[in-house]
Order: structure tokens, then C-alpha cells, then sequence
């Protein structure tokens, strides 16, 4: 991954390759921003920068051995880490490593949803275990094969368990010699706070809509309509606005299930309530917690369809049609209720709390909270 493939994001670039140029480049960086702005690609970037051994003013040369190396993520001294779905056969990345270089290879905007949907693990929660931390421990106690420095890339590092984060404290307190840490994070806010103080940051801000349009013409040769309008529904978001782009049948589903469950909202009818829970309950706490984020996506495009912002709304099509019979019901009584309701529930599928009972309390609430009068 060279820096001029990375979309946007041209202070972070520029700030990297001074860290390089001057060789004042920190143990232990932190890269973070919002999933889908650049934060991952920029961290394969960085590294193939530094251990690029024919480095000019814009980085990496590409063409050199260990660029060669890095492009496929099979450099010797470059060690990735990433959320897993542990399980009897799969005790850290070291077991999934050979997917997830074929997945970000494929797509260096990977969301944490694309990776889990690529294992097919939806109903389990992603997490860095301990035996992550002791393999980071192991792998650093080496010396570099290659003489150069040693790099740790750890992605989503929020989903370190307790355990695991404390055991990484340790280690970027007294990190071995020529070894580099970057850890990449979508939420920041949820790392301990040691580790905060521990690392610089380099902040990655939303990519703009002229950005996304123009990365999506080149890449995906589509027209500027086409490119505009995925832009501005991508709110920032580069792999939002591919999947916008590559949108198919999912969308279509959480459309339908988010129907289903207004029209259940709307008039109580307990047995098909039952059944729509029977099924939500079978699709993974993954997908339940994306059908509660496109819940508040609908919510927040209803109020500015209602007041007039029909510039703002973000969801077209077939989603589109159904916002213009739906928004009435959404307004200032009950909005904000909605949303502290379907966050609530978010919070507690990600601890694991039982599907079956939440949504029913969901629905029950949002009962009570779409007929105010």
C-alpha cells in the first residue's frame, strides 16, 4: 500500500512521512478515526514506508524486495492483529491470518462487519482474547529477520478483553528495541486510558464528498451522478460508500425486517410479534445490532424529512418510498426516546444480553412511543 492510494487524509500522510524522513518515528502510534476513513490502509501504508529500503520523498518505492513483501502482508517483521471469533480451532489471528491478508488485500477499507461476515461467525462477538496479548509478547521477543524494525498492527484494538489490554500495557511501557506499535481504532474513546496515554495519535477525519466521488469514478468507473450521490450518503465513509454503491438484497432485508417490526410497533399483535423475534433472534448479534443502527438511520431521516431537509436524507430508493409513508409517525415527542430506546438495546446485544427479551421490550416501547398523540 503506497500514500497515494490512500483516499484523502493528506495531514495524517504528511505528518507520517516526517515522523520517517526524520527518523523521530514514535514506539507507539495510535490511528484513529471513524471506520472507513483511510486508518487501516494508512497503517499498511506507513509500514511499507518504513521498511522500504529504497525510500524517496513520497514514500515507499513500491518496487523494492521488502516493498514486494509488505504489499502482500507477508513481511517477516510485520505481525497483525485483529478481532477474532474464538472458538475450539481459532485461539488468535495467528489462525485466521492467511483470510484476513486475502480480505484486505481485496478491500483495504474493511469493516469489522465485513470481516465477520467473510467468516460467517455473525453470532459471536469479536474480541482480542489473552492468548493474543502473549502471542504479541512472544513474537516481540524475537529479534527482526530482516535487521529493520519489528511492527505490531493491531486493528480494532477496542476489542482487546480486559486481560489482553492489560498485558499489552505492559509491553508498549517498555516496548523491545526498534519496535513499532499502531493500533487502529474506530473507538478510541473505549481503549483504557493508560493505554491512550501511552501512544501518539494521528487523527483521521471524515473523507470528503469531492473525495469519494472522485475515488469512486477511478475505481469503480461510475458516473459523477452516480459517484455524487453515493458520496453524499456516505457521511465520510469510504467502505460505506462502496457498500451504498454495491448495495443488494441486505439492504432490501433490513428494509423488510424494519417494516415488519414498525407495523408490530404500530398494532400489538403478540403471536407475530413472537415470530418476528424467533427469527430475529436467529440472526447473529452482528446483524442485530446493524438492524438497530439502520433503526436510527430511518428515525433521523424522518425528522429531517419532516422538517423540510429533504437534501439531508440518506436513504433512496425502495427505503426512500417507504421514509415518505413512515416519517408522520417520527416527531419531536417521541424521537428521542426512540433513539435512547434502540441505543440502549445496541449496548446490551453487545454484552450479550438475551435477544429475545430485549426485542420484545423494544417492541413494546416503541409501541407505546409511536401512537403519542
Amino acid at each position: 500500500m503506497l500514500y497515494n492510494q490512500i483516499i484523502g487524509q493528506q495531514e495524517a500522510k504528511h505528518r507520517l512521512l516526517k515522523m520517517v524522513n526524520e527518523q523521530r518515528v514514535p514506539h507507539a502510534l495510535l490511528f484513529a478515526g471513524k471506520e472507513g476513513c483511510g486508518n487501516l490502509p494508512a497503517a499498511l501504508a506507513f509500514a511499507q514506508h518504513l521498511f522500504c529500503t529504497s525510500k524517496n520523498e513520497a514514500g515507499a518505492c513500491g518496487e523494492c524486495s521488502s516493498c514486494g513483501k509488505v504489499s502482500k502482508l507477508i513481511h517477516p517483521d510485520l505481525h497483525l492483529v485483529f478481532p477474532i471469533a474464538k472458538s475450539k480451532d481459532v485461539k488468535s489471528s495467528d489462525n485466521l491470518i492467511r483470510e484476513f491478508r486475502e480480505i484486505v488485500l481485496q478491500n483495504p477499507y474493511l469493516t469489522l462487519n465485513d470481516w465477520f461476515n467473510e467468516l460467517n461467525v455473525e453470532n459471536k462477538q469479536p474480541i482480542i482474547p489473552v492468548e493474543e496479548a502473549n502471542d504479541i509478547l512472544r513474537k516481540l521477543s524475537y529479534t527482526s529477520y530482516e535487521g529493520s524494525y519489528k511492527m505490531m498492527v493491531i486493528w480494532q484494538p477496542e476489542k482487546m478483553n480486559t486481560e489482553a489490554a492489560n498485558k499489552l500495557l505492559k509491553i508498549l511501557e517498555e516496548p523491545p528495541e526498534k519496535t513499532i506499535f499502531i493500533l487502529v481504532s474506530n473507538n478510541p474513546e473505549k481503549l483504557l486510558s493508560t493505554i491512550l496515554s501511552r501512544v501518539q495519535q494521528i487523527p483521521f477525519y471524515n473523507n470528503s464528498e469531492e473525495e469519494i466521488t472522485a475515488a469512486l469514478i477511478e475505481q469503480f468507473n461510475v458516473n459523477l451522478d452516480v459517484a455524487k450521490q453515493t458520496a453524499m450518503l456516505a457521511n465520510g465513509s469510504y467502505s460505506e460508500a462502496i457498500s451504498l454503491l454495491t448495495q443488494n438484497e441486505e439492504s432490501v432485508s433490513f428494509l423488510n425486517t424494519f417494516q415488519t417490526f414498525m407495523r408490530l410497533a404500530l398494532k400489538f399483535d403478540c403471536p407475530k410479534a413472537l415470530q418476528w423475534i424467533d427469527e430475529c433472534a436467529t440472526l447473529g448479534r452482528e446483524k442485530q445490532k446493524q438492524f438497530l443502527q439502520y433503526g436510527l438511520e430511518v428515525f433521523r431521516d424522518s425528522l429531517m424529512h419532516n422538517y423540510g431537509e429533504k437534501n439531508l436524507v440518506r436513504l433512496s430508493g425502495q427505503e426512500k418510498q417507504f421514509l415518505e409513508k413512515f416519517a408522520p409517525f417520527i416527531n419531536q415527542k417521541n424521537y428521542e426516546k426512540l433513539v435512547e430506546e434502540f441505543n440502549n438495546n445496541y449496548y446490551y446485544i453487545e454484552r450479550n444480553a438475551n435477544p429475545k427479551i430485549l426485542f420484545m421490550d423494544l417492541i413494546l416501547k416503541t409501541n407505546e412511543l409511536i401512537n403519542l398523540k
